[in-house]
């Protein structure tokens, strides 16, 4: 568990340096597949986001998400789903995306993979900078974007965490965190018990 806790003293995100029409026009395209959502989203680098089409592995109520089935789900998706985000976003196809990022991790490893090997596929064919992104970090920094907070105390409740987070000395760092269970797992395990609905999620159907 400390070596797991260790890996999220993180550092915060590093300016890309690629070929674009201008720093303010970069363009990313994302791949987001750590559990059992799969997304592509394209954003600029103001943080507009040009689109963000998804899709969610749902089990049956009482169950949860295994890796392997929640990998084929994802395997089945995520190439229809990067068509989909360049034409949501009206865009001319990859001649108009600056970078591939995608989701390395902490999350379920059969799911990353699949998000891992479609980026590197598709900056492979396309011929763009391949950008991995730390999964806390992106929630901590789309925070940042929606709010407008420029050095927030962050207080990170998701499926396998719940801490406090600031950022000092040049990285992310956790001040303070539960030494039981994560907030997010404890609702997913309530909603099992309950045999509440996975769709949308076990949180969205608790709140209702």
């Amino acid at each position: 568990r400390r070596q797991q806790q260790q890996k999220l003293r993180f550092d915060a995100p590093q300016k890309l340096q690629v070929a674009s029409s201008g720093p303010e026009k970069m363009i990313a395209l994302g791949i987001e597949g750590s559990a059992n959502k799969i997304g592509v989203g394209i954003v600029t680098l103001d943080a507009s986001i040009l689109s963000n089409p998804r899709r969610t592995y749902v089990t049956p109520p009482g169950h949860g998400f295994l890796p392997r089935e929640t990998a084929k789900h994802h395997l089945e998706h995520v190439l229809p789903l990067v068509a989909e985000a360049l034409a949501d976003a009206g865009l001319d196809g990859p001649s108009s995306i600056d970078c591939i990022c995608y989701t390395k991790g902490p999350g379920m490893g059969a799911p990353l993979q699949v998000g891992a090997v479609a980026a590197r596929m598709l900056a492979l064919a396309w011929g763009k900078p391949l950008v991995p992104v730390n999964h806390c970090v992106a929630h901590i920094e789309m925070g940042r974007a929606v709010t407008g907070a420029d050095d927030p105390v962050v207080l990170y409740v998701s499926g396998g965490n719940t801490q406090v987070i600031a950022y000092s000395e040049g990285r992310y760092r956790i001040f303070g965190e539960t030494i039981d269970i994560a907030v997010g797992n404890c609702l997913d395990r309530f909603a099992r018990v309950l045999k509440l609905s996975n769709d949308p999620s076990p949180g969205y159907n608790i709140e209702q």
